[in-house]
């Protein structure tokens, strides 16, 4: 089948380029996974986008980014503010990057050809897919908590078994594996299906808590442990970059989704009512359920697989259990498979599938130590989200400044996929692109080495991208007319 990106007349999108006579299918650079979407196979919705967001927002992960805060110092109203204002601000460079997805039908490996050349977009893709394993890992990780946890309820004895967590994390290793085998037409029914029914058991942990904690008033009276602002300021901005960070991967490979909308509107539309408003929703599940705990349990716990698993009913141990088990499978697949595999493909198209590059980041998951990255909330927030956030940033701020600034949103759709191109540079590899994005992935983390420019790591995302984005200007200001006078020359 030729994957063709087809001509149309909607003027709001920039001029797609016809595809030549090879289709692109000889090329080594290209496959089936890694093609073009054509227009009448671009179906996605607003609704699709937005139930993609409520199924990737709803997710254990989630709830410990606000129960972490809480954990931390923070009041409730201060946790909320902090995930509200970070999803705001990473809907900014999420939507920016989405635009070529949805415009041109290509994913972000493909998409990170035109800035970082056809072989260099290889050092962006890895980056971000060696996060997405690491995500991948953390999932799986509390998937097999959850199922651990649901055994006990039903066999008390089951808690006397050393390796009982490590057994259930093979387990749900496993239907992962099940699940990515089956393709990317299982992750969208995963999607659609659970999405509502999700909600619902978030507000039926919500009610839970209120009820045996006395009401929202006591689950929500517990104060700020930060007595100044100057102190309060000091864990708010790493908590801060840490959200950003929390969606910093699907930021990138955003063209992964938005490759299949039919609309630049409907992607737009769909992320923005899904993203910040779930998010905001659930955190403060996270948060109103962790403060609950104070007064249950004598103490602040950010796990709720721990929450849960204290329920008390066995019955309703295992409808819990269930409930967060769909959850996370959906949203490891979809948030953390579909990218990488893209990823990893996009080293050798011909030769790397799809489901091959799944398996790939199924296997490096396991390399990661998810459990050594949730063993305290200072180690998943200020370690792993601030940590890759300023990895991410960078690559970000590089993608954005040349799609929008340097190439004003037109692309060469079949040079994308073949040596000697538009986007050839020298010998495959834009070394202007891949000296901002090391330009700002030092600057970033320079902080973790020198501790008088900490403050740089603490707004590490920030900082990666607003370096990497003005270091690629710079060094592309003398190419940029060159650059565009190749793109008129081919649409002319």
């Amino acid at each position: 089948m030729s994957h063709r990106s087809t001509p149309h007349t909607d003027s709001s999108r920039p001029i797609e380029n016809r595809q030549s006579k090879i289709g692109n299918q000889e090329s080594w650079l290209w496959n089936q996974d890694l093609a073009a979407i054509p227009r009448e196979r671009r179906t996605w919705s607003t609704y699709n986008y937005a139930a993609l967001w409520v199924a990737m927002s709803v997710n254990i992960p989630t709830y410990m980014l606000a129960s972490g805060m809480i954990a931390g110092g923070m009041n409730w109203k201060q946790a909320i503010f902090t995930v509200f204002l970070g999803n705001v601000l990473v809907l900014i460079p999420m939507l920016l990057n989405a635009h070529a997805g949805a415009a041109y039908g290509i994913p972000f490996p493909v998409f990170a050809r035109s800035a970082f050349g056809v072989l260099g977009s290889n050092v962006a893709a890895i980056l971000r897919a060696l996060v997405a394993c690491g995500w991948f890992g953390i999932q799986t990780w509390i998937g097999g908590e959850a199922i651990n946890a649901m055994l006990v309820a039903l066999v008390p004895a089951w808690k006397n078994f050393a390796l009982g967590v490590p057994v259930c994390f093979g387990f749900f290793w496993l239907l992962n594996v099940a699940v990515i085998l089956r393709g990317i037409s299982t992750i969208r029914f995963l999607q659609g299906v659970t999405a509502p029914f999700l909600l619902l058991i978030g507000l039926a942990l919500l009610m839970w808590a209120r009820a045996h904690a006395g009401g929202f008033g006591p689950m929500l009276s517990t104060p700020s442990k930060f007595k100044t602002f100057p102190e309060f300021f000091r864990f708010f901005i790493p908590s801060l970059t840490g959200v950003v960070g929390f969606w910093a991967t699907v930021a990138l490979n955003i063209p992964d989704f938005t490759r299949y909308a039919h609309s630049q509107r409907a992607q737009m539309l769909g992320q923005t009512l899904g993203l910040p408003i779930t998010m905001t929703f659930y955190s403060f599940v996270g948060v109103a359920v962790t403060s609950a705990t104070v007064i249950m349990f004598g103490e602040a716990i950010w796990d709720p697989v721990v929450v849960l698993s204290k329920l008390g009913n066995p019955i309703a141990v295992v409808i819990a259990m269930i409930a967060l088990l769909m959850a996370t499978l959906n949203v490891n697949v979809a948030a953390n498979v579909v990218s990488p595999a893209n990823d990893f493909s996009n080293l050798y198209p011909r030769r790397i599938s799809f489901k091959i590059g799944g398996l790939i980041t199924c296997f490096l998951g396991l390399f990661m130590q998810p459990w050594k990255l949730l063993s305290s909330y200072g180690n998943y927030i200020f370690g792993w989200l601030v940590g890759y956030s300023g990895l991410l940033g960078p690559i970000a701020g590089v993608l954005i400044a040349d799609y929008f600034v340097v190439r004003k949103k037109v692309l060469i759709v079949d040079d994308l996929y073949r040596r000697g191109g538009a986007y050839e540079f020298t010998g495959g590899f834009n070394w202007r692109a891949i000296g901002a994005l090391a330009a700002g992935i030092a600057v970033a983390l320079v902080g973790l080495v020198v501790p008088r420019l900490r403050v740089l790591y603490d707004y590490a995302w920030f900082v990666g991208f607003a370096v990497s984005f003005l270091v690629h200007l710079a060094f592309t200001g003398r190419s940029k007319a060159a650059i565009q006078a190749l793109v008129r020359g081919t649409h002319s």
